[in-house]
């Protein structure tokens, strides 16, 4: 569908948004992208954009021929305004090997590709390169959100970022890939979702570099999900960190004094979200710093709001994470359970962050190899699954199952048993 018309030929800019084929495994849906592009569609155009230029929108879903694809493709990128193109759904590969430049044979699966039609019914990743590479005026942004399948994730594991897109001249690409073992969602998925909060939530547009590593810091992406930019190339480049509020509380200004003797910088406690700048912290290995901060600016949101508000369990979330990326899973977990216990009070069992902060915290969980610890953390927490009328019944009894083994003297944590002779 299309949305938009001509404007007496004044530079307009242009939104594209693509939605592939869902990726299902199990019968549990990886990735929606139909639900994707219907979430974005409700976001005016000029807020994707980041300018107050007149757009069209234009949402491909449904579609079968990667030539309609390509057509469409041609027009946003020949426009001379901004461009926004996102593209959402399943990221395959030609079995048979057959590379497309740098695209390494990779393709974006369409409505009805299968394993053996992916060379005739998908689009080619390769086409959507040389389609941007071909952009010669105007600023250009690129946000996907995908799956990649068996055949295409060990393409995408081998250089650890999508290829071709971090040499577009002029183009901004940001987005994520989960691989094929990731947990079932079924509505917007948790980066896409962010992103768009992101952009409904701020006062001020956040630069594109801050939405997305906004976005990646607060969508819980399971382990091992390729955030593109890669973490190296986050690493090399300078996100904004807004200064502290020229007048503070007395409170505040201690509370920023403590993060800045720690981090090095006042980092924006008591001012603006910090998440920019702690998921910057986190990818770059300084987990200490991003503790301290989060630490530091939850106490101020706790001071600020109280310790059961939205804002303080967003807090925990956010720490929560932050934990999960250190590796602490003890931690992690008490935080998630925490998180799950709040907002099961503050919302009531069927909202979707409870599953989100529930889900979050039984991974954790299952991380643990303390025996001990486990079966402390794990009592509470299946207590609190089994409340959970919507969540999925196979987490449940997983870790049921697990707490089961944690029960019995010789278990440990992976299941195994201690054999004596």
């Amino acid at each position: 569908m299309g949305f938009g018309g001509v404007n007496g030929g004044q530079r307009r800019g242009h939104v594209l948004l693509l939605a592939g084929d869902a990726a299902v495994r199990r019968g549990g849906v990886l990735v929606a992208p139909g639900a994707n592009v219907a979430a974005l569609a409700m976001v005016p155009p000029g807020a994707l954009l980041g300018c107050g230029v007149p757009a069209d929108m234009v949402c491909l879903e449904g579609v079968r021929d990667p030539n309609t694809v390509l057509a469409r493709l041609r027009v946003a990128v020949g426009t001379e305004g901004p461009l926004f193109v996102y593209v959402s759904g399943r990221l395959t590969a030609d079995r048979r090997g057959r590379g497309h430049g740098r695209g390494r044979g990779l393709f974006v699966a369409l409505a009805g590709t299968t394993a053996a039609s992916v060379r005739y019914t998908s689009l080619p990743w390769e086409w959507l390169l040389g389609e941007l590479r071909s952009r010669t005026a105007g600023e250009a942004t690129v946000v996907v959100d995908l799956v990649a399948d068996k055949a295409a994730w060990p393409l995408v594991g081998e250089t650890g970022t999508l290829p071709g897109l971090a040499g577009l001249a002029g183009v901004e690409a940001f987005g994520v890939v989960c691989g094929p073992g990731a947990a079932a969602g079924g509505a917007v998925s948790a980066y896409t979702r962010q992103w768009i909060d992101q952009l409904r939530r701020a006062p001020v547009r956040p630069s594109n570099v801050e939405l997305h590593v906004l976005a990646a810091g607060s969508a819980g992406l399971a382990p091992g999900t390729l955030v593109v930019p890669s973490a190296r190339e986050l690493e090399t480049r300078s996100v904004p960190v807004p200064a502290p509020e020229p007048v503070a509380s007395a409170g505040t200004t201690q509370i920023v004094g403590a993060a800045e003797a720690v981090t090095g910088s006042a980092a924006v406690v008591g001012a603006e979200d910090p998440r920019a700048r702690l998921h910057a912290l986190a990818m770059g290995g300084r987990h200490g710093e991003a503790d301290a901060l989060a630490r530091a600016w939850e106490r101020w949101v706790v001071e600020r709001s109280g310790q059961a508000s939205a804002e303080a369990v967003q807090c925990g979330e956010i720490r929560a994470d932050l934990a999960r990326m250190a590796g602490d899973f003890a931690s992690a977990t008490r935080l998630w359970t925490g998180a799950v216990r709040t907002r099961l009070v503050l919302q009531g069992a069927d909202a979707a962050e409870v599953q989100d902060a529930a889900t979050g915290a039984l991974y954790c969980w299952t991380q643990l190899k303390d025996r001990a610890g486990a079966l402390e953390l794990g009592t509470a927490l299946v207590g609190l699954l089994r409340a959970l009328p919507l969540l999925d019944p196979d987490l449940l009894r997983l870790a049921e199952r697990r707490l089961e083994t944690l029960r019995t003297p010789d278990g440990f944590p992976d299941g195994s048993r201690v054999v004596r002779s």
